[in-house]
């Protein structure tokens, strides 16, 4: 199987939406090409948790997937999130993207039922086997309320078409057994930080680049972080990590999007209202953000 270049810096982008909660289709489009022309981003990644994707129907799903791919029209790869802890309906919504364009695909750990690490696997080898679009693991324990144990992933990592791991475990002792494992396999097999801190120490370890929810604020920033690691220039990178790790912790205040959405209001970009459980941030958090915004030089 031929690989694309998944490293550096991927965007899981917001899902902008309008007053009456629907999807905002021309502001979707505008910040795709303000990541991919400003930002300078290497990826984006619709659908994520940061996309809101836990709101949205199977329909808005595709749709949101659909805009995007034709957007970006191949200028950067985008990793479609297709994940489910439904087997038969991440299998569907992976179809899909892979249908439509997308260069692969997110699949979140299932969520809430718990599986035990053979029913992970189970999972995993199912929607593998059902598609042919390269698959990106997504590990959140806090978010699913189960770990993917670093020797699940290693075997996982052995099928021709699971690609790579969004690491949002948070453990980096198990990034490094995991990067330790799967650095001389016969295929590249990415390591993508999914805790936007820890991406400098992750990379600095051998990761390969992040799935950054921050990214739609300050891609630029970790772009070019990203970029620096790659080519040794570890120093350089060191400091873009301290400027912005203030901005960072701001960015996650409260429940992601809610921040990240905020913030790109308060910088001209389309980003609108929150769809419910979500809601707005908490006045004394908004001027905190918008503190660190502006020491940042974003506003």
């Amino acid at each position: 199987m031929h690989q694309k270049d998944f490293t550096g810096c991927h965007i899981p982008i917001i899902t902008p939406f309008m007053d009456d909660c629907s999807i905002d289709e021309g502001g979707l489009i505008k910040l795709v090409n303000y990541l991919i022309e400003e930002e300078r981003v290497d990826g984006i990644v619709p659908c994520g948790t940061t996309g809101e994707s836990p709101t949205l129907s199977h329909k808005e799903h595709n749709q949101i997937i659909e805009i995007v791919v034709k957007e970006v029209n191949g200028r950067v790869p985008v990793i479609a999130g297709t994940g489910s802890n439904s087997t038969q309906e991440a299998i569907n919504m992976t179809k899909h993207a892979e249908d439509v364009g997308a260069d692969a695909s997110l699949q979140v750990g299932p969520y809430y039922n718990r599986p035990t690490q053979d029913g992970l696997m189970r999972h995993f080898e199912a929607v593998a086997k059902n598609t042919k679009i390269p698959h990106f693991i997504y590990n959140v324990p806090t978010r699913t309320g189960r770990n993917i144990e670093p020797q699940t992933i290693i075997e996982l990592s052995k099928i021709d078409n699971i690609i790579g791991l969004k690491d949002a475990n948070g453990n980096l002792m198990q990034t490094m057994e995991i990067i330790r494992a799967t650095k001389n396999s016969p295929k590249k097999f990415f390591v993508l930080s999914g805790e936007d801190a820890l991406t400098y120490p992750m990379m600095c370890l051998g990761g390969d680049g992040v799935i950054c929810a921050v990214g739609n604020v300050i891609g630029k920033e970790y772009t070019e972080m990203c970029k620096l690691i790659k080519a040794g220039e570890y120093e350089k990178a060191r400091k873009i990590h301290y400027r912005t790790l203030p901005l960072v912790n701001a960015l996650f205040i409260e429940s992601n999007p809610a921040p990240v959405k905020e913030a790109l209001s308060m910088m001209g970009l389309p980003a609108g209202r929150l769809r419910l459980p979500l809601v707005e941030l908490q006045p004394e958090n908004r001027e905190k953000l918008r503190k660190a915004l502006k020491e940042m030089g974003k506003l």
